[in-house]
């Protein structure tokens, strides 16, 4: 667990008692803080009692409190902690900012933040992964893996990588990355920012937080984010703001299975420049991307079967993170994609994957945006409305011939017929699997 003698004596409010929230208590109390703490449900209130004081922090008088600490899945726009908090003159943060508080008490260590709309889950992974390959002292957390509190500390040298989200930055304030990378910004939770300007603001503040002196590291690809790497470009001292495309990357990207496409190549190209700043060679980066075996739900290959590839590729949430999915797969008559697309929409088009349309075979829509979407692809490629995930796929199935993708991307949340993404992309990875099974019993021995 990592904790800090800082919280000795202090008062803090923690609400939300979810994974991280559970980790920022037991890192305030063992750093010896009085903790006031709340969930609207019963089970974690009920692990907690006779150690931390249980009231609903809106209910209570905040004065005194070193920060209230909430879980970022927490509206801090509608929210009526965040006003309440103001009145009290208490910060409102998250474990991130608790792990900033703490690093001065950690042994010597560098910290790696990344985030960006799409893609930092898998670049956190890789950067993690490369580290791990050089034999360096390496945790993941943040918005990946285990809360970075709940973690032992490393011993000297040691790095932490950290993806972050808009949110976590928006409850995080002196949190200096040693390396920052931001790979893109899109549109994405909108219902959570003023504008898109506020939301890219947000993402520009991991950078805000850094000294002139730490590094920074940029995708290429859209105007905000080329904003943000020139105002730190103006900032930082000479040498150590990059911006990448990965293109000097290309003639190796055929030796990665796991990272093809063009958002891959960018990716890779941003997990490059981390290793790099981080004193890294090629000799021990190269590896490490051949290595490297993807994320659940990210372009993940869950089975070949009669020659068809199925690619569950759940984490694409909106238009722009499917898009680089469809364009993993280029025109090629022996290749084709059989789009599985829809859930609960985050907007009204599928401006983002025009330019890939070509790709495809033929579109499968389901859930909730089923309907709209037919509507819009049909004047550019087969379309059926499956409706369910099911008949998605064994539709597509009937219509795949050996060389083809049957590629679940969807495009957006998953909320109107799934828990969330993971238990989506679980359903199409059982599916595939029992279908494979049924069809052939011995070729289901080789999914994966």
């Amino acid at each position: 667990m990592i904790t800090t003698p800082a919280f000795a004596g202090k008062r803090f409010a923690v609400l939300g008692l979810a994974r991280s929230g559970m980790a920022a208590v037991e890192s305030l109390l063992a750093g010896g803080a009085e903790v006031t703490a709340w969930d609207s449900r019963e089970e974690p209130r009920r692990a907690l009692e006779g150690r931390v004081e249980l009231a609903d922090p809106l209910t209570i008088d905040l004065a005194g409190y070193a920060g209230i600490v909430v879980s970022p899945g927490v509206p801090l726009n509608t929210h009526p902690i965040a006003t309440h908090a103001a009145s009290c003159g208490v910060p409102v943060i998250g474990d991130i900012e608790l792990f900033a508080l703490a690093r001065p008490h950690l042994p010597a260590h560098r910290v790696v933040g990344i985030t960006g709309t799409n893609g930092k889950s898998t670049t956190t992974a890789l950067v993690h992964h490369v580290l791990q390959s050089a034999a360096l002292p390496t945790r993941m957390g943040g918005n990946i893996g285990l809360p970075v509190l709940g973690q032992a500390p490393l011993p000297p040298g040691g790095v932490y990588v950290l993806e972050l989200s808009s949110y976590q930055i928006d409850l995080t304030h002196s949190l200096a990355c040693d390396v920052a990378a931001l790979l893109n910004i899109t549109p994405d939770h909108l219902d959570r920012y003023a504008g898109f300007e506020a939301y890219a603001a947000s993402k520009a503040r991991l950078f805000e937080m850094q000294h002139a002196d730490q590094a920074a590291v940029f995708g290429v690809g859209d105007p905000e984010t080329a904003a943000v790497a020139a105002r730190e470009l103006a900032r930082h001292q000479p040498g150590k703001v990059r911006s990448v495309d990965g293109s000097d990357l290309l003639q190796l990207q055929p030796g990665w299975p796991t990272l093809q496409g063009p958002h891959n190549l960018q990716n890779a190209a941003i997990a490059v420049a981390i290793a790099e700043a981080l004193g890294l060679t090629p000799a021990q980066w190269g590896p490490a991307l051949a290595s490297f075996r993807g994320l659940p739900h990210r372009m993940e290959r869950v089975a070949e079967a009669g020659g068809v590839l199925f690619v569950n590729d759940s984490k694409a949430t909106n238009p722009a993170s499917t898009a680089p999915a469809l364009a993993a797969f280029p025109p090629n008559p022996n290749k084709r994609i059989h789009w599985i697309v829809g859930g609960l929409p985050k907007g009204d088009d599928l401006d983002d994957c025009a330019p890939h349309f070509g790709n495809i075979a033929a579109a499968y829509t389901i859930g909730e945006a089923g309907p709209l979407f037919a509507e819009l692809l049909a004047p550019h490629m087969p379309v059926v409305r499956s409706e369910m995930m099911c008949d998605a796929i064994q539709q597509a199935m009937a219509a795949a011939r050996p060389g083809d993708v049957i590629l679940l991307s969807p495009a957006c949340a998953s909320f109107d017929q799934f828990r969330d993404y993971e238990a989506r992309g679980d359903s199409f990875r059982q599916i595939v699997q029992a279908l494979i099974a049924d069809q052939d019993p011995a070729a289901a021995e080789g999914t994966h």
